[in-house]
């Protein structure tokens, strides 16, 4: 988080109030925010893992690449 300067309250605040949940690679969760920063809008995605005592979170990034990762609802 530090290295790729996302605030940890984004972090804690997706994963907390997510825009969106998704399924990640090998049994993890995806937590999706949606943040505007400079002007664009961004997605802050936050991969952890749940345990029965804690959240382990593996990795948190911004993309600009909203369209890739966002899930629409299926009806």
């Amino acid at each position: 988080m530090g290295q790729r300067q996302i605030p940890e309250e984004w972090v804690i605040e997706t994963m907390t109030s997510p825009d969106q949940i998704v399924d990640g690679y090998g049994g993890c969760t995806v937590a999706h925010r949606r943040y505007r920063t400079r002007d664009k809008d961004k997605l802050l995605r936050v991969v952890f893992e749940e345990t029965p005592e804690k959240y382990i979170v593996i990795t948190a990034y911004l993309t600009a690449a909203v369209k890739r990762y966002w899930k629409e609802k299926r009806s």
